[in-house]
């Protein structure tokens, strides 16, 4: 039992970083209907800017690290606003093939322009210790470092920041509102532009916190550190209900959990491979997610 909650632990923490992933994904889908595959390379973004933004800031704090997230998320939100408006907007009206071309085509440039030697390198770098790593001992003997219990508080807040953005706020009414039936929100003065905007950046902000604690937990970031967390999290998206914010936090928290099972009791070498044997099982048998609506799609 002590061996189960430890590894239930770890797969809360795993999956909290996923659950932030896949709310960016499932946000852009909800209101634009597609997916922004280069949403995996903003979280390594995330990760690079929090590199370097403690070298800036060298003191340890919770001050500092509060600093850092926030100045890495807002970096974050500002290029995933750019990335919509250079390369998604102009094919608004296109079909959705040609976006999700395109969103692959946005990956892969980030991802080897990073490899350049004069942007961050192919090699990895060791991220900093932005916090002291301590250990704490629950009942059960499990083990919980600092790092772990830091990623679960942050994910609890940010959700809950997103639910009062979402539910509570005007701008949050007018994603919904354009989520439900876009040329209905147009009609109703809503600005579209500014609403998609603001969805690109906050999902980016979100990624940008995903980046910054998986590298407090895994201490090794890379140009390439987005492409599988980005992938599972879109299984997790999907496997939520792709366009349900709950959802796409429940699938995050299943999706770690069940690797990091499967990694413990079974073996790593699998952990990976489960997350695209439940992406094949949901798309199978149950294709709108466990709290996606089925929706009928006139042709």
């Amino acid at each position: 039992m002590s061996e189960f909650l430890q590894q239930l632990v770890n797969g809360l923490s795993l999956g909290s970083i996923y659950a932030l992933i896949a709310l960016g994904y499932t946000m852009v889908y909800g209101v634009l209907r597609f997916i922004n595959f280069a949403h995996g390379d903003v979280f390594m973004l995330g990760a690079f800017s929090g590199f370097y933004l403690a070298k800036v800031f060298p003191q340890r704090s919770i001050a500092t690290a509060i600093v850092i997230l926030t100045v890495s998320m807002a970096i974050c939100a500002v290029i995933g606003i750019v990335i919509e408006r250079l390369a998604y907007k102009p094919l608004r009206n296109h079909p959705k093939l040609t976006v999700l071309i395109t969103a692959i085509g946005v990956s892969l440039l980030i991802e080897y322009v990073g490899q350049h030697k004069k942007v961050f390198g192919a090699r990895p770098h060791a991220f900093p210790e932005l916090l002291p790593d301590k250990s704490f001992t629950l009942p059960g003997d499990v083990t919980v470092n600092s790092d772990q219990l830091i990623v679960l508080g942050v994910t609890v807040l940010l959700l809950f920041a997103l639910r009062i953005i979402v539910m509570k706020t005007k701008m949050g009414t007018a994603m919904r509102a354009v989520s439900f039936d876009t040329q209905a929100a147009a009609l109703m003065g809503i600005n579209i532009n500014a609403v998609i905007s603001f969805t690109f950046g906050l999902g980016s902000a979100l990624a940008a916190a995903g980046g910054i604690l998986y590298a407090m937990n895994y201490t090794s970031i890379d140009p390439l550190m987005g492409i599988l967390p980005g992938i599972k999290a879109f299984v997790a998206a999907v496997l939520g209900g792709i366009g349900n914010i709950p959802g796409a936090a429940l699938g995050g928290l299943i999706i770690g959990v069940v690797e990091t099972l499967v990694s413990g009791y079974i073996s790593s070498a699998y952990r990976d491979a489960v997350a695209f044997g439940i992406l094949i099982l949901i798309l199978l048998f149950k294709p709108s997610g466990i709290l996606g609506k089925v929706q009928v799609e006139k042709v």
